[in-house]
């Protein structure tokens, strides 16, 4: 079963999520345009290149990946890959909700400066909906078993 396409819905989830690990998810940009502090999973670089620590959002996204290949390796007890799954996704949401709590406090301290999203804080929301994919297909192949089992 490790053939079918749920392995590869989870296979592109780890490896957006690998990629999210370490892509900036913004920018704090000072109003001369000029200046700028990149945000990324692990932290915030300030301008005279000390690292304001996100841990918490480096360590949420690593769980991620960490679960998604897991996940993987699980086809052998269907409905366990169906849990993983949903708990992925879950944690791939509250990923967003301890961005919003860095966010707010990082804002209140740069108050004097616009923030910029990048493209990277979008990747979590794809592997959602990829997460979502790979549950439709790990729960149609149990549904397939169980019927195979009752005409036996």
């Amino acid at each position: 079963m490790i053939q079918r396409i749920q392995t590869i819905y989870l296979l592109v989830v780890t490896i957006l999520l690998g990629v999210a690990l370490f892509s900036p998810v913004g920018q704090f940009v000072a109003a001369d345009g000029v200046t700028t502090m990149t945000f990324k999973p692990l932290g915030l670089t300030l301008q005279d290149g000390s690292l304001h620590s996100t841990w918490g959002l480096f360590g949420v996204l690593l769980l991620a990946v960490i679960v998604a290949l897991a996940t993987i390796f699980l086809y052998r007890n269907r409905m366990l890959q169906v849990r993983m799954t949903v708990f992925n996704s879950v944690l791939l949401l509250g990923y967003y909700a301890v961005f919003g709590v860095f966010f707010y406090v990082l804002k209140e301290n740069l108050a004097d400066m616009e923030f910029r999203l990048g493209w990277a804080l979008c990747l979590p929301l794809v592997c959602v909906i990829l997460n979502y994919l790979a549950f439709r297909a790990i729960y149609r192949d149990e549904l397939m078993v169980r019927a195979a089992d009752r005409l036996r």
